[in-house]
């Protein structure tokens, strides 16, 4: 994705080694505010690998981490991650797993009034006040992984990362999952990627989507999508966006490492941005 420069945070070039294995070569991102960019590509391309870079817990062999305009150090306070695994803590209630975010390394002190407002908003915006008291072990797959969004969202971060979130759930909890997460961003301006291997979920949620493909790993293409929300019933105009994006990637698997021409980034026209900034 081409750096501008207007991201809440970036990557510029980065490229990561492990041993004498190049692994992601000169990929670059731009994370705007109130907006979702989705990370599509195949297994063992670096996706996750990337997404720990965005978080400071790993260093690239060469390229640039900004974050709010700072270069990235190590895990920071404005940037938070969601897996697919919620990652309970089994002998604290939900309640406590959500605050738990407050304690981890580098946040700032709150007294204990905002603390408690933050851990009643984040809960109350996953929808779980009714589930305060709850241990893990009593919570669906659906309500875990709410916790896990809660917690990230009691932090009140300016960027949050996700790395499959919702891939174990069925699908119904999984629609549930992606709106609830489309109104969280939409009310608290947070800049989101989210890494997918289900290209309709990037199209039904992100504003961007970039394909990640080769070896190493490189940008294969770049999507914006002027689409409104909610978006389930645009068939027409993403099904025409997901052959594209599937040409993209069979061209990719023929060619093998071989380089294929960098397609001009894609943008999808239509209606108002719903989320302009």
């Amino acid at each position: 994705m081409t750096a501008g420069g207007s991201g809440v945070a970036s990557l510029r070039g980065v490229s990561l080694r492990y041993g004498e294995t190049r692994a992601v070569d000169d990929v670059s991102l731009e994370i705007p505010a109130n907006r979702m960019v989705g990370l599509i590509g195949p297994d063992g391309v670096g996706k996750s690998s990337l997404l720990r870079v965005l978080a400071g817990l790993q260093e690239p062999a060469a390229g640039s981490v900004r974050v709010l305009g700072e270069p990235l150090r190590g895990p920071h306070p404005g940037v938070a991650v969601a897996f697919q695994d919620p990652s309970l803590l089994p002998w604290l209630n939900l309640e406590k797993n959500v605050a738990f975010g407050l304690d981890f390394a580098r946040q700032p002190h709150l007294d204990a009034a905002t603390r408690q407002a933050r851990v009643d908003q984040a809960i109350a915006a996953v929808g779980l006040e009714h589930a305060h008291a709850r241990y893990p072990a009593q919570l669906s797959g659906g309500m875990a992984q709410r916790t896990a969004l809660a917690r990230c969202l009691a932090r009140q971060p300016k960027v949050l990362l996700l790395d499959e979130p919702f891939g174990a759930l069925d699908e119904v909890t999984r629609a549930d999952m992606q709106q609830l997460l489309l109104r969280a961003i939409h009310e608290r301006g947070t800049a989101v990627v989210l890494i997918t291997h289900d290209i309709d979920e990037a199209l039904l949620l992100s504003e961007r989507i970039l394909l990640l493909g080769d070896s190493p790993a490189r940008t294969l293409g770049e999507w914006r999508i002027d689409l409104p929300q909610p978006r389930a019933e645009l068939v027409e105009e993403l099904g025409a966006l997901r052959i594209e994006i599937l040409k993209t990637l069979r061209r990719a698997s023929r060619t093998h490492a071989h380089p294929i021409a960098q397609p001009e980034a894609s943008h999808v026209p239509g209606r108002p941005d719903p989320f302009p900034t």
